[in-house]
């Protein structure tokens, strides 16, 4: 099983003179997810996909992802998600299988509109907003109101909590807040999408304060209705559609968004917010200041 960081030997140039030193770094490994599904007695195995991200909350990761996917509708649909014993050492903690319920059908079509890894893989925008909207059993309930003083406090109790950040610098965060502004959720990870991934897989996996006093399945939009999520960098329209399924109704940014996640934001009733720095933000989508 990985380790979130890693060590390593370095030489260090401060004002011209060099020097041995050790330094810390995020670590990157793959992850691969497969799925077994079908009758209990007859299990098949699919592959489904290989992400980069940093270990640890691996079972989050793929609960999140497969439900910001579509690919199951509740986390009762998943009986269990575990590392696979059976593969090669180099492998070894970098291959998950979740076991699906039988009841759960797949559809590869499904697949088709995600798992890409760039913004230049020449979807239509508007089929990609089309594949989302049906992923979507309920609409979001507009968040209402934002208070300034509130949002412009996130970034920094985000940071507080980061502790890879602080000794790596070289990671990202997605941190689920109440509308309060508690921080109920933080996850770090080499990559945006699987951070955000986490933090929805852990809401939906009973191990965060908003999700353990009332059930994530039949209760889901009374949980997320006063949540507010941000993320580092920028809003591309992977995270914004993740929010929008996991019916979260505010989303902010320290970065930019792209023009696909405003458009996306407004169809699916979700306020977005973007560079979220010091005292100020701009508020691209939904917003009621």
């Amino acid at each position: 099983m990985g380790t979130p960081v890693t060590p390593i030997h370095i030489v260090r140039v401060d004002q011209g003179v060099a020097a041995e030193a050790e330094d810390i770094l995020v670590t990157e490994e793959p992850l691969e997810i497969r799925l077994g599904h079908g009758p209990l007695d007859d299990r098949t195995e699919v592959r489904l996909s290989v992400t980069m991200r940093t270990p640890g909350h691996d079972e989050e990761l793929t609960l999140g992802f497969l439900f910001t996917e579509g690919i199951i509708t509740g986390p009762e649909q998943v009986l269990r998600a575990e590392h696979c014993g059976n593969v090669k050492e180099e492998e070894r903690g970098n291959v998950i299988r979740a076991e699906l319920h039988p009841s759960v059908e797949l559809d590869p079509a499904k697949w088709q509109r995600n798992f890409y890894t760039s913004s230049s893989c020449g979807v239509c925008g508007k089929t990609s907003i089309d594949a989302v909207r049906m992923q979507c059993t309920t609409k979001i309930t507009p968040f209402g109101p934002i208070d300034p003083k509130v949002i412009t406090a996130l970034p920094e109790r985000m940071r507080e909590a980061q502790t890879l950040f602080k000794h790596t610098g070289g990671i990202h965060a997605a941190a689920l807040f109440d509308r309060e502004g508690k921080l109920l959720i933080l996850r770090e990870d080499v990559g945006r999408h699987n951070a955000v991934d986490k933090v929805i897989g852990a809401l939906l996996n009973n191990r965060s304060p908003v999700a353990s006093r009332q059930s994530p399945i039949t209760n889901r939009e009374s949980l997320t209705n006063n949540c507010q999520l941000l993320v580092s960098g920028r809003a591309g329209f992977e995270l914004v559609q993740k929010c929008v399924v996991a019916g979260i109704p505010l989303m902010a940014a320290v970065g930019a968004p792209s023009s696909l996640a405003v458009e996306l934001a407004k169809e699916g009733g979700l306020t977005l917010i973007g560079f979220l720095r010091g005292e100020r933000f701009n508020a691209y989508a939904g917003s009621e200041v």
